[in-house]
């Protein structure tokens, strides 16, 4: 299967090399944008209005007409939306918030141009075991969760912490492989 030559809008490694898997032929594009929630934004809402905003935004950008693939990522607890941890007394009440019971990931994908959207949402349960002020505060020490929406990667020495996931592993990672692949396949379709 061949897909259409397409503009990643986003500065993230392992989105980079979940599309590549896929045989994708893209180019990278810048995508900044403000991702503030809105008051009252139910999280599905605000993660697939950022995955288009940073399509958009990426389109805006390019002097070649394609298809523009925009993503994003975030963890819910308790219905909240858990961010980059900002120092380790934000990341400690993530990870206390996680230990021993299960979350929400969200990812949502957003493939555009000027005359099109296609959008899909992907949600996986994840289940962390019990963690100890030992396992946060060396998790936190490897560096690795400072960048990390909800604090941990799965795809990192978090995975020691996840007992088991209820859906998509590569969602979890920050792109959905197979809905990503349904969405290419179905912008070849004639409108």
């Amino acid at each position: 299967m061949s897909y259409p030559r397409i503009a990643l809008a986003s500065s993230s490694p392992r989105r980079r090399e979940l599309l590549a898997q896929l045989g994708v032929d893209f180019q990278l594009v810048k995508a900044d944008i403000d991702e503030t929630p809105y008051p009252n934004e139910a999280p599905r809402l605000y993660v697939t209005r950022l995955a288009r905003q940073k399509a958009l935004a990426g389109l805006a950008c390019l002097t070649t007409a394609m298809p523009v693939l925009g993503a994003d990522t975030i963890v819910v607890a308790n219905n909240e939306i858990l961010g980059k941890p900002a120092d380790f007394a934000e990341f400690n009440r993530t990870m206390q918030l996680l230990s021993g019971r299960s979350h929400k990931v969200m990812t949502a994908v957003a493939l555009v141009s000027s005359e099109r959207t296609l959008q899909q949402l992907v949600s996986t349960e994840v289940y962390f075991r019990t963690l100890t002020a030992q396992d946060i505060d060396s998790y936190w020490q490897s560096g690795e969760p400072h960048d990390k929406a909800g604090g941990y990667g799965i795809q990192g020495l978090a995975a020691k912490f996840v007992q088991r996931i209820n859906g998509s592993y590569t969602a979890v990672v920050g792109l959905p492989l197979c809905e990503t692949e349904q969405l290419l396949q179905q912008w070849q379709e004639p409108v």
